[in-house]
């Protein structure tokens, strides 16, 4: 065998009695932490060797992304926040539509407006405002669509969707669905 295939060969060896091993030991282990266990060994330097993953704190700490979000209705807006607590949408990228979305639960993000200093938020008539401080309205499930859009769902008040009209104003959340291409964002660098 030449250097790569024993390596290969090795390491394929030893991943087979692992799964061997496994498979003839009585689990006590549950479903997911099958799943955990395989998708720490993905993360490893080598298939036998397992690291431990904290999944939930590793999450809580995830990256924070500084994206501006488009929306391709009309003739194409950002979302911004303002000094004052208004959202609306601007054709022209400026410093009030940078926003930081920074994950806070599996699925969950808040937007905060970097240059603003305000959290995006939603109030239960799906009214969008910018909040000076973090709440539960500030959460929005971040879904991923068909056609690689994104679409926010307030995580207060479920159903409720930020939408921006053709003409860059803020539809209510109660009023948009996510087939509704006034609800679909871009997260752009």
């Amino acid at each position: 065998y030449t250097g790569w295939a024993k390596r290969f060969y090795i390491g394929y060896m030893c991943q087979l009695t692992l799964t061997l091993q496994s498979i003839h030991q009585p689990s006590t282990d549950t479903p997911e932490r099958h799943w955990e266990t395989l998708y720490s060994r993905s993360l490893a330097r080598n298939p036998w060797e397992k690291r431990e993953i904290n999944r939930d704190g590793d999450y809580l700490t995830g990256i924070k992304r500084l994206r501006r979000l488009y929306c391709n209705v009309g003739i194409g807006f950002h979302i911004q926040v303002l000094p004052d607590g208004k959202i609306t949408g601007i054709h022209n990228e400026n410093t009030y539509s940078l926003l930081e979305i920074s994950p806070v639960e599996r699925g969950v993000v808040t937007l905060f407006g970097v240059r603003s200093g305000m959290f995006l938020a939603m109030n239960s008539k799906g009214k969008l405002y910018g909040s000076g401080h973090y709440n539960d309205e500030c959460k929005f499930k971040e879904n991923l669509l068909a056609n690689n859009y994104n679409a926010y769902e307030s995580a207060a008040h479920p159903g409720m969707y930020i939408g921006l009209s053709k003409t860059g104003k803020t539809k209510k959340g109660n009023r948009v669905t996510p087939a509704m291409t006034v609800t679909h964002f871009l997260p752009r660098i």
